[in-house]
């Protein structure tokens, strides 16, 4: 598939490299490509990224996104699935941007035409592109309210080596909450361990019951 990664940092920069791995045609967005060099990937600017795409990953610094989207414009992501794996942090990771929401709503609230799958936000980028390396399978999260779309999610994660097993649908975009809020229990999670490098695991009794 054609997938364009807003954004050049870590995690834009690891899932285009697991991607391309896989064998996709992955283009990184910038507002200043020609700024972006010795990345080792393509870069471009967002509105060709868009163009480029059939897949979009929003990965972006939270608290910026939806008003990155917007100077892309709403005709441009018609259609196109985005998945979104940003947190809106404050800048010194205090306080989340969307205290009340999520920014997986306020991007599907803003552009209603463009199917939003949140995933990939409650770990950080070795974990995202190379699950395999834990002691053990851990979970990933898909929330979104487009089935289709979700699926489509679901097969480029298993690109990134997430087995079916590992991935969870949590329903629709509305539980990307509980994704985003993690953020504070990752961090502290993170000082207990001593390293970012982890995931967790959901884990049920060998019966479990159904809600």
């Amino acid at each position: 598939m054609r997938i364009g990664l807003l954004g050049t940092g870590n995690v834009a920069r690891a899932l285009a490299h697991g991607w391309r791995a896989a064998g996709h045609d992955v283009l990184l967005g910038s507002r200043r490509p020609a700024e972006r060099t010795g990345l080792e990937l393509p870069v471009a600017g967002l509105d060709e990224t868009a163009a480029h795409a059939e897949v979009l990953v929003n990965a972006t610094p939270g608290g910026v996104s939806v008003d990155l989207l917007r100077s892309i414009g709403a005709p441009a992501l018609a259609g196109t699935l985005l998945i979104d794996v940003g947190v809106g942090l404050s800048d010194d990771f205090s306080a989340l941007t969307h205290p009340n929401s999520s920014l997986g709503e306020l991007i599907q609230e803003a552009f209603p035409l463009t199917p939003v799958v949140k995933t990939l936000c409650t770990m950080d980028s070795t974990t995202m592109t190379a699950p395999g390396e834990l002691t053990e399978p851990g979970t990933v999260f898909l929330s979104g309210d487009d089935a289709e779309a979700k699926r489509t999610t679901g097969r480029l994660l298993t690109d990134l080596g997430w087995p079916e097993s590992s991935q969870l649908d949590i329903g629709g975009i509305t539980t990307a909450r509980g994704q985003e809020h993690f953020a504070f229990l990752f961090m502290g999670i993170a000082g207990g361990v001593g390293s970012h490098t982890f995931n967790i695991k959901v884990v049920t009794r060998p019966s479990a019951d159904t809600l």
